[in-house]
């Protein structure tokens, strides 16, 4: 009995030592610069280009043909079938109530609520808390490393790219596109691609927040890192960094303000019939 007794000391001892080293890990300050920013502009606009071209018009139609209801549905059945991904990264996290909390509600809606077409869970003080591989690098003390746009994928980050191979082998829309070799590349991913033609329907009512923009590029990526800052400190961030990623100590912040108004300027001038300022 003294071996296993023994043994089963050393495996306790190993798992208190791995939770601590996760949860003693410091997060890593956020950046605010953009090394890779050439690249990361070409890209956005081929993601741009593809949107208005293919993807932006089939959401539209999926708008058409759907109601509300039918619309909220399916996001609350798509948001339901990803819930594995955020359990095994509470885990991995060492986040033991959060991964019941996360637990409790994937069960509750996948049998109350219909397969998670409804949401009985919320109303059962069981609310939604979704997190992932990247938070969880993050959490672990890695750096974000630079900002990076991806064709066909959009903003992310150095950390954060590694969320995308390990947050779907945990999906269950990746496990059946793996498991369905036997089926055509359509059958096999249409499940997927209805998911982010869902996600980009839901996007179309926030396009109003993007008129008279300056600079969509930039404002696409200050709002991915401050999402991801909110992400990372479960919704409650440091001021400290929060006024950092924001640029309120940064000195070109006048400069920026400046180019923003002139660009309103021109564009009412447009407007009115007067032509473009000259530059």
């Amino acid at each position: 009995m003294r071996p296993t007794t023994d043994f089963a000391r050393a495996r306790a001892g190993l798992l208190a030592a791995a939770v601590a080293v996760v949860t003693g890990c410091t997060i890593a300050k956020p950046r605010t610069d953009d090394p890779w920013e050439g690249f990361n502009r070409k890209m956005y606009a081929f993601n741009d280009a593809a949107d208005k071209a293919v993807i932006r018009p089939v959401a539209v139609g999926y708008r058409k043909i759907t109601s509300p209801d039918v619309r909220r549905l399916v996001a609350n059945f798509f948001a339901n079938i990803k819930m594995p991904i955020t359990i095994v990264n509470d885990v991995l996290q060492a986040e033991p109530k959060a991964a019941l909390h996360n637990t409790g509600r994937f069960a509750v809606n996948t049998t109350l609520g219909f397969l998670g077409l409804f949401d009985p869970a919320s109303e059962m003080d069981l609310p939604p808390r979704e997190t992932d591989f990247g938070v969880t690098l993050a959490k672990w003390g890695l750096p974000e490393g630079p900002y990076l746009v991806l064709p066909l994928v959009g903003p992310t980050t150095v950390r954060d790219v590694w969320r995308l191979p390990v947050d779907n082998y945990f999906d269950p829309l990746g496990w059946y596109a793996r498991e369905h070799d036997n089926l055509s590349y359509a059958e096999r991913y249409s499940p997927n691609l209805f998911y982010l033609v869902t996600l980009r329907s839901r996007g179309i009512d926030a396009e109003s927040l993007l008129e008279g923009v300056y600079d969509p590029y930039v404002f696409f990526r200050d709002a991915y890192r401050q999402r991801r800052l909110y992400d990372i400190y479960d919704r409650q961030p440091p001021v400290e960094l929060i006024e950092q990623m924001q640029g309120t100590h940064d000195d070109d912040v006048e400069d920026l303000l400046k180019e923003q108004q002139d660009y309103e300027k021109q564009q009412r001038r447009k407007k009115d019939g007067d032509g473009p300022t000259p530059h």
